[in-house]
């Protein structure tokens, strides 16, 4: 008898023994889970917070297209200039998708024979100088000097105004970036107002002082201000939305860090929310107000 009840306190401490692992398992596995879960979690918001680079996206006619922000900010430079002109969104369209064709929306220092620049415009030709030709200001103007000059253009295929202006070889090319010139140009002039954003890296430095001197060149609006804050006051609200839009485009160079047009805001990002503008107190009608990194 006394070894049998020896035996059964043994048996019932082994399996008290049991029960204690498995709980202690199930325990470490449930921390484990946890960490792995939390673990997950910071690597999923570290590459959408950093997945493919700085970026660019456009959103208008429910579509949305992106680009780096150095292809981005030639696309604000082409329409601005087309609104400092008083040329239709269909004048920018035609060039942007021109540009996209031509170089890829890259400044080239080379190209086909002598052919450089955004629009691979050609010395030989008479369209300038090389050096002149990559001043995107200059050849932007250069394109609408020639655009402006084939009659109906804004009611013309694409296809059409390419082999006119371009002398293409292969002018049907040019109708497979329309719709990103169409896009590009109407969230840059300011007809799809928020439409432009971009996730950018934290910025070093701000430089109003340049960036003054390119909305002067590209845009023909004058600014004032003081140290990291600058705000115009436009005559519309379009205009409003091309100024404000032009300097999210520009906002990688110039070390913009938000931008705010009427009662909406562009905050500089790194991750997605980059892309969007959100609700933010008015400054005043047809007002916009770009902030600087110190």
């Amino acid at each position: 008898m006394p070894t049998t009840r020896r035996g059964g306190l043994l048996l019932s401490e082994e399996k008290s023994r049991s029960r204690t692992r498995r709980a202690l398992t199930k325990a470490v596995l449930a921390v484990f889970a946890v960490g792995l879960a939390v673990a997950g979690y910071v690597g999923a918001q570290g590459v959408l917070h950093n997945l493919g680079g700085p970026r660019c996206q456009a959103t208008a006619l429910g579509t949305s297209v992106d680009f780096d922000p150095s292809q981005t900010r030639y696309a604000a430079t082409i329409t601005a200039i087309a609104v400092q002109r008083g040329l239709p969104p269909r004048a920018a369209t035609i060039a942007i998708a021109t540009a996209i064709q031509e170089s890829k929306l890259r400044n080239l220092r080379y190209g086909d024979r002598d052919s450089v620049g955004l629009f691979q415009q050609r010395p030989s030709q008479g369209w300038g100088t090389e050096k002149q030709i990559l001043d995107p200001v200059y050849s932007t103007n250069r394109f609408y000097d020639a655009l402006v000059k084939v009659k109906g253009y804004e009611s013309m295929e694409i296809t059409k105004v390419a082999q006119e202006v371009q002398r293409s070889a292969y002018p049907e090319a040019y109708a497979d970036h329309e719709q990103e010139g169409r896009i590009l140009a109407s969230t840059l002039s300011g007809h799809s107002p928020g439409g432009l954003g971009c996730r950018l890296n934290a910025a070093d430095a701000g430089d109003p002082s340049a960036l003054a001197a390119d909305l002067k060149a590209e845009l023909g609006v004058n600014t004032r201000g003081a140290g990291t804050v600058m705000q115009l006051k436009t005559d519309s609200a379009l205009m409003a939305w091309a100024v404000g839009s032009w300097a999210v485009a520009k906002a990688d160079t110039h070390g913009v860090e938000r931008v705010r047009v009427e009662g909406r805001e562009w905050t500089r990002t790194r991750d997605k929310d980059g892309w969007a503008w959100t609700d933010a107190p008015s400054r005043g009608a047809a007002t916009v107000t770009i902030t600087f990194a110190d």
